[in-house]
């Protein structure tokens, strides 16, 4: 008989189910003008809650500027670039939208792609690939983009432990010093919050003469002079050869970027697959990627507004003795270490009281650190995150959630997984 492809994935959905990591998606509809509260498609009908798990963090999603320039550029080019960058596609306003990120991190040249994922793809994968004998030096929380755009290039690749230069620094002294090295890491890791030790790894890189890629997706926008990210903020940004970012979290549309010297991204242009064979960014993304930067380059308001919610919300839930794996940035991950338990924390806080805060669950995370990632932003009240705090605290004293327990988290082994 013919193999049953319907029954044997049927049958691994299932064991999901079982394993209490299967993923539900909340129907919504974001209110613009009223963010974070949003729609909710409802069973029961339409009814309204808070958004807490949004990566808009400075919510410039909805801010006037960035929706009217969208607008403008929709009056004007219509709703799709009509081709990719080779094709038909290339629109003035990803060269304005390229100096611009490049004027940011003062550097010499900049690159749009449709999203940030593609970025790392692109750019891991032509290194690897067209630097001869080239390795890379991965941390091991890297994003799962970066481990597969790392894995397809063929090239030899080396985990350090999680921001440890000392263990960096004793794999590139063990490598052949005239092998072409890629250390490649994140300022701000997206499940955890916690964030890299920068200059450290910069100076142990460079002391080896490696080239060093920094996915700044969750920082951009949010920290350094002018929203110009980690690196820029704790003084290395003169250190980081390629810098990667994302208009999709702090500057609220969609896209991700590269930044660092014209040849290199003269080649990444010329070879990637993620970038050739691919739609070019919508000009009206672009237009609303454009004016969103050009607000955080001048305005560091959203900026202090964010990192006051985050640090009031982190010191609430401390207060309470809600567990939190990091409070070293804006990122608010809440410990729960069960995924049954996490759901239906998630799902409590959902059905009774309206506040929509997602599970995150493996492969995102390893297996018994599941968690809740909460996201409050600038538009956030400070009366709502109280509120949010003793709601929280009150469905985990009703679900007899552990308080303060020790932190297992080792996010290496599903990451690791999920690029198999």
């Amino acid at each position: 008989m013919a193999f049953d492809y319907t029954a044997f994935f049927e049958r691994r959905i299932d064991d999901i189910r079982a394993s209490g990591q299967y993923r539900t998606f909340v129907e919504i509809e974001r209110l613009a003008g009223r963010f974070p509260h949003a729609v909710h498609h409802h069973r029961d009908g339409l009814r309204e809650i808070t958004v807490w798990c949004s990566n808009d963090h400075l919510g410039m999603g909805q801010f006037p500027a960035v929706v009217e320039a969208m607008h403008r550029s929709v009056n004007r080019s219509g709703v799709a670039a009509g081709g990719s960058r080779n094709i038909s596609g290339n629109n003035h306003t990803h060269i304005l939208l390229e100096r611009e990120v490049a004027q940011l991190h003062r550097k010499e040249a900049g690159l749009t792609f449709i999203t940030g994922y593609a970025v790392n793809d692109a750019v891991l994968g032509v290194l690897g690939k067209e630097l001869p004998g080239a390795i890379f030096f991965s941390d091991e929380q890297n994003h799962a983009s970066m481990i597969l755009g790392m894995r397809a290039s063929r090239a030899e690749r080396k985990i350090f432990r999680h921001n440890d230069p000392a263990h960096l620094d004793e794999l590139l002294s063990a490598t052949d010093p005239d092998r072409p090295k890629i250390v490649a890491f994140e300022s701000i890791y997206s499940m955890d919050g916690d964030v890299a030790p920068m200059p450290e790894l910069c100076a142990v890189a460079k002391k080896h003469g490696a080239l060093v890629y920094v996915d700044e997706a969750h920082s951009v926008g949010m920290y350094g002079p002018e929203g110009s990210g980690m690196a820029a903020h704790m003084g290395c940004a003169d250190q980081v050869d390629l810098l990667m970012g994302t208009f999709a979290k702090g500057y609220g549309t969609l896209g991700g970027y590269l930044t660092g010297p014209a040849p290199i991204l003269d080649a990444v242009r010329s070879f990637a697959p993620a970038f050739i064979f691919t739609l070019a960014m919508p000009p009206a993304l672009a237009a609303a990627a454009l004016a969103s930067v050009r607000h955080l380059r001048e305005s560091d308001n959203e900026r202090i507004l964010l990192h006051h919610r985050a640090r009031l919300l982190q010191d609430l839930l401390t207060d309470a003795e809600i567990p939190l794996v990091s409070t070293e940035s804006h990122i608010v991950p809440v410990l729960v270490g069960d995924p049954y338990k996490c759901k239906e924390l998630a799902d409590i806080l959902l059905e009774e009281y309206r506040q929509y805060a997602q599970p995150i669950n493996f492969p995102s995370v390893a297996r018994g650190t599941e968690r809740l990632r909460i996201n409050p932003s600038p538009v956030h009240s400070p009366a709502a995150v109280h509120r949010f705090a003793e709601i929280i605290d009150t469905v985990w004293s009703r679900l007899n959630l552990p308080r303060r327990p020790v932190l297992p988290i080792a996010n290496h082994e599903a990451l690791e997984k999920v690029s198999v």
